[in-house]
Parts: structure tokens; C-alpha cells; sequence
């Protein structure tokens, strides 16, 4: 989805005017916020909105902390997407699920240990626990984006 969609969907939520006057901006620059933005076009009649000016710093500094901020303002926080591995091949799908599953067991391994000795998780144990979810959630995310890449998809008829 492109940053004019995804602010038109946004503000279609509470409305347009509405979140003009929330922004203290006018209707119209919000309205054009929502329309497809061509530099190159000068009849074109969007604007470069904030996500794609966020963009842009995060392309030219090379760092994703305004996107982390962004995440820990809406709650969350930012977890790039890794690379897929493709290693050759002949990978097995059995054996990205075994990964997949040991990733699991050392997470719960870690909330183990750390709850077991006082029943309590202190702020050193957290960072641990945070490691290995942060270390489930990548070998996770790199397992289903080599599915959607085909990796796994069977060799055609004609190679088998």
C-alpha cells in the first residue's frame, strides 16, 4: 500500500476535517496529503505527506530510529524484517520447522530461568527474554518470507 493510501485510510477513520482540526492544518493540505504525490508532475495535485518526508529521513540518515519512536508512540516497536537465507536448493522444510520450534523452546527456556530462582523477572532477565523473542521473531518472519519467495515450492515437473 502506498503513504497516500495509507493516510487516506487513516483519516477516513475519523474524517478528514476531523483530523485537520486535530493537526491544526487546513482540509486541504490533509486532503492532499491523500492523493498520489508525483515530484516529477507538477500538474499532479498531491502533496508530499509526512510518512513519505519519514521515509525519506530514514533513506538518507540510514537509521530507523524515527521508525522505532514512531512504534513506541503507537504502542509497539520496530522490528526490521531479515534477510532470507537462501542457503541451496535442497533445504529441507522439515528443517526450517525444527529452527523455528528450537527458536520457541529457547524463549521459553529464558522465561524459565528467569522466574524460577525468586519467582520474579528483573530488569536484566527482561533483556534476555527480549533477546530471545526478538531472536524467534526473525528466524520466524525469515521462514515465512522464504515460503512467500517460493523457496519451498516443489521443483517443476520437468526437474523432478
Amino acid at each position: 500500500m502506498r503513504s497516500h493510501e495509507v493516510l487516506r485510510e487513516a483519516a477516513d477513520e475519523i474524517g478528514v476535517k476531523a483530523l485537520a482540526a486535530k493537526l491544526r492544518l487546513s482540509p486541504a493540505l490533509v486532503y492532499k496529503w491523500c492523493q498520489e504525490s508525483n515530484p516529477d508532475d507538477r500538474d499532479a495535485s498531491g502533496a508530499r505527506n509526512p510518512l513519505d518526508r519519514l521515509s525519506e529521513v530514514v533513506e538518507a540518515t540510514g537509521s530507523t530510529k524515527v521508525v522505532n519512536w514512531l512504534c513506541n508512540q503507537a504502542g509497539g516497536f520496530f522490528v526490521p524484517n531479515p534477510e532470507v537465507q537462501i542457503e541451496c536448493v535442497d533445504t529441507q522444510l522439515l528443517l526450517k520447522t525444527q529452527r523455528l520450534v528450537e527458536e520457541f523452546s529457547r524463549l521459553l527456556s529464558t522465561v524459565t530461568k528467569s522466574i524460577e530462582d525468586d519467582g520474579f523477572i528483573d530488569p536484566r532477565e527482561a533483556a534476555r527474554i527480549r533477546e530471545a523473542w526478538e531472536s524467534l521473531k526473525g528466524m520466524a518472519e525469515s521462514f515465512a518470507a522464504a515460503c512467500e519467495s517460493g523457496h519451498f515450492n516443489p521443483p517443476p515437473a520437468d526437474k523432478k
